[in-house]
């Protein structure tokens, strides 16, 4: 058990014991666990494999390979239409997560097993990504930024288009744009370490924290 888990969980402002009761679900199937990207995250002999999301409306477990899970019993949803990868399970209670929990771990098993096989998520080529109007308008209007964004690597670029994309109002797309527009120009990912101090370099591990404190 992880003690920034721990201090996540105790700050928690909502869906307290749900995240308890997922957390030892996921725990009880031999995860290691972690705080990324400010949430608890889930991983396999260093392979991600899933994190816990708290929302407003719904709690969420995301498979980061979520695609390539046979989901027999058709619970698993898109985060978002541009989504190539993650598959989420949507919750709003505990009874919903304790009733699920077999088969919670029977889809948390077949993502470690998907590990295991070393699958790939079958991507898009990067001229298939179809970026969402707000992205659009910005880099219309910033030459400089335009430039930046398609130097950056399909993947990168997938990346920012989907969190953009998932704010479901216009103005906090375009908010979300503006606040990462300096990341971008920097030719950095949504999820690249911009403070050198992560030790799993160019991935941000949460090392930064340090100069937080």
């Amino acid at each position: 058990m992880s003690a920034d888990v721990d201090d996540y969980l105790s700050r928690a402002s909502k869906w307290k014991s749900e995240i308890t009761l997922l957390r030892s679900i996921l725990l009880d199937c031999d995860l290691s666990e972690a705080l990324k990207w400010k949430t608890p995250c889930y991983s396999f002999k260093n392979k991600n494999i899933a994190l816990i999301g708290a929302f407003k409306d719904y709690l969420a477990l995301s498979f980061f390979k979520g695609v390539l899970l046979s989901d027999t019993d058709q619970i698993l949803q898109s985060p978002g239409e541009n989504s190539q990868s993650v598959k989420l399970i949507r919750f709003t209670s505990e009874k919903e997560i304790s009733d699920l929990a077999p088969t919670i771990k029977a889809y948390i098993y077949e993502a470690i097993e998907v590990e295991k096989a070393q699958l790939k998520v079958p991507l898009k080529d990067n001229t298939q990504l179809e970026l969402i109007e707000e992205l659009t308008q910005t880099l219309d209007k910033n030459p400089e930024l335009k430039s930046a964004f398609n130097n950056l690597t399909p993947g990168r670029q997938r990346g920012y288009n989907l969190y953009f994309s998932s704010a479901k109002q216009s103005a906090t797309r375009f908010s979300r744009i503006e606040k990462y527009t300096p990341r971008i120009l920097s030719g950095k990912g949504f999820h690249d370490c911009v403070c050198a101090l992560s030790k799993k370099m160019p991935t941000c591990d949460g090392s930064h924290k340090q100069l937080e404190k």
